[in-house]
Parts: structure tokens; C-alpha cells; sequence
């Protein structure tokens, strides 16, 4: 029996697993080889199994589907670099700044982690506030306190529609993020030994000197779990883009996310839905197997 024991404490999380995440993964699959669109849907038996019809409907450039596909695509990954990008870079220099104790460290760093703990919809329904145009809280900083924004006449300019949509939605996802990476790399700013700092600071190491040679190397690992982790939520980020625009984003910011769920629950036409879905693990299947190849080949190297 106690041979058996761990199996029988990890089952229940296994079958969990495999209800929530396995076998609705199987059931997308599925789908995306049916033409299955409103006229099936309340029967999948009557759907015509299409193969990978719906594959190639989807990923051709020749079509209009494909070029909006594409384009949404490489929306997604410049959303994706610039987000997790600018996440990491302010969570790494709040987290160097708070290394050292000083008076008010544990206010500002509950501060900092505010926008984490915030639930999702209530944060960013408050930003669909703060950008409206005519009494949104950053029109009247940009325009009418600091002048900064908006034309001769005085006109506020659109945040939630056009070309600054992308921005708008760039602004609340880092807001959102970058907490988490702070506090990832504080807590492995806490296992980098002091005699380190010290013995460079003997040597007459600077702070940029410092920061180049022990404490990025120190952080190296966690810096390779953080950006993969950040990564994979921002390209599949759903939430933010849907509650701040509702269901039509802008094709300034329609996100790979939003556009998959146009394609399949506002056209109904879910066989080619689940198509682009499948595309996408794959795609993220790809980029985090090839990522942990390299940075497992630099880890050795190193």
C-alpha cells in the first residue's frame, strides 16, 4: 500500500489535469478538422470532417482571412517583445533600487506590487476610464495640464480607436506585468550573496560594473523562467485587449487572442476558430522548446 501511495495522492490532480486542459485540448483538435459553423453546432455528427482544410483556409497569405491572420500574428509578437520587454526592464531596476534597506522600502515596494494584486477586470476597466477622450483623467493631464497632446484646436486625441489604441493597450499591459517581474527578481536579489558586492566594490568595481558582472549572472536563471513565463501570458493575454475595447477591438490592436474569438464566436464559424488556436500551441510549443534548447546549451557553456 505505501508503494502505491504517492500515485494515489497525485491521481486526483491528475485527472483534473486531464479533464480541464487535456481533453478540451483534444476536443479543439477535433474541431479544427470539421466545417463545423452555426448549421452544425447544435449537432456535431452532421459537421463534414474537412481535414486540414480549414489549416490552409487560415495560414494562406492569397486570402483575406490569411492576411488578417498575419497581421494580427505579427501584431501579437511586436505587443509581445515591447510589453515583456519594458515589463522587465522596469521590474529589474525597481527591484535593484529597493536591494538596499532604507527608510519607506516596504511602502514603495507594496506600492509597486499594487497593480498585481488588483483583479484583472476591475484594473483594466478603470484605465477604459482614465483614456476616455473627453473625460479621461490622461487627456486632461496630457492636454489640457501639460499641453503635450492634441491638435490646435485644442481636439483631445482617441486612446480606445486608431492609431493610439496600440499604445493604450501597451501602457495597461505593462502596468499590469511588470510587478510580477519585480518581485521574481527581488526574491532572487535576496540569494545574491553580499561578499559579492563587497569584494567588487574593494576592486573599485562601479555600480553599472556591478550590475554587469554579478548581479545579472546571479539572476540569470530566474531571468530565463521570468521571460518565458512572461512571454506565454502576454501572447495569450485575452482579457486585457477584451475588457478595454469590449468585443471589437481596432485593427490597431487586434491581438491574435481577439482575433481568434471574432473568428470563431462572432462569425460562428468554429471549425476555422479552432483551427488558428491549434496554430497557435503549436507556435508557442515551438518558441519555448527552442527557447529552453538555448538556454539550457548557455547554462552548460557557462
Amino acid at each position: 500500500m505505501r508503494k502505491h501511495l504517492p500515485y494515489l495522492l497525485l491521481a486526483p490532480a491528475v485527472l483534473l489535469e486531464i479533464g480541464i486542459h487535456v481533453v478540451p485540448m483534444l476536443v479543439g483538435v477535433w474541431m479544427s478538422l470539421l466545417e463545423l459553423t452555426q448549421f452544425h453546432i447544435q449537432d456535431w455528427s452532421t459537421a463534414p470532417f474537412v481535414g486540414l482544410a480549414n489549416y490552409t483556409a487560415t495560414l494562406n497569405l492569397d486570402t483575406e482571412a490569411g492576411r488578417a491572420l498575419f497581421h494580427s500574428f505579427w501584431l501579437t509578437v511586436l505587443y509581445t517583445t515591447l510589453s515583456v520587454g519594458l515589463s522587465w526592464l522596469f521590474g529589474m531596476s525597481a527591484a535593484v533600487f529597493l536591494q538596499r534597506p532604507f527608510r519607506g522600502r516596504a511602502l514603495l515596494r507594496t506600492l509597486f506590487l499594487t497593480p498585481y494584486a488588483l483583479p484583472v477586470y476591475a484594473a483594466v476597466i478603470t484605465w477604459g476610464f482614465l483614456f476616455q477622450r473627453d473625460t479621461g483623467l490622461v487627456n486632461h493631464v496630457l492636454v489640457d495640464q501639460l499641453g503635450l497632446a492634441g491638435g490646435a484646436g485644442g481636439d483631445r486625441p482617441f486612446w480606445l480607436i486608431g492609431e493610439n489604441s496600440f499604445l493604450a493597450l501597451l501602457t495597461v499591459s505593462v502596468w499590469r506585468t511588470w510587478p510580477f517581474a519585480f518581485l521574481c527578481i527581488t526574491a532572487g536579489l535576496q540569494n545574491v550573496p553580499s561578499e559579492m558586492y563587497e569584494a567588487a566594490a574593494i576592486d573599485g568595481a562601479g555600480f553599472w560594473w556591478r550590475l554587469r558582472s554579478v548581479t545579472l549572472p546571479a539572476l540569470r536563471p530566474i531571468n530565463q523562467v521570468l521571460l518565458l513565463v512572461l512571454f506565454l501570458w502576454t501572447f495569450n493575454d485575452f482579457n486585457t485587449p477584451y475588457v478595454l475595447f469590449g468585443r471589437s477591438a481596432p485593427p490597431e490592436a487586434d491581438l491574435i487572442s481577439i482575433h481568434i474569438y471574432d473568428s470563431s464566436f462572432s462569425t460562428w464559424d468554429f471549425g476555422t476558430g479552432s483551427a488558428m488556436s491549434v496554430a497557435l500551441l503549436l507556435f508557442l510549443l515551438l518558441v519555448t522548446a527552442a527557447y529552453l534548447v538555448i538556454t539550457n546549451r548557455r547554462r552548460h557553456h557557462a
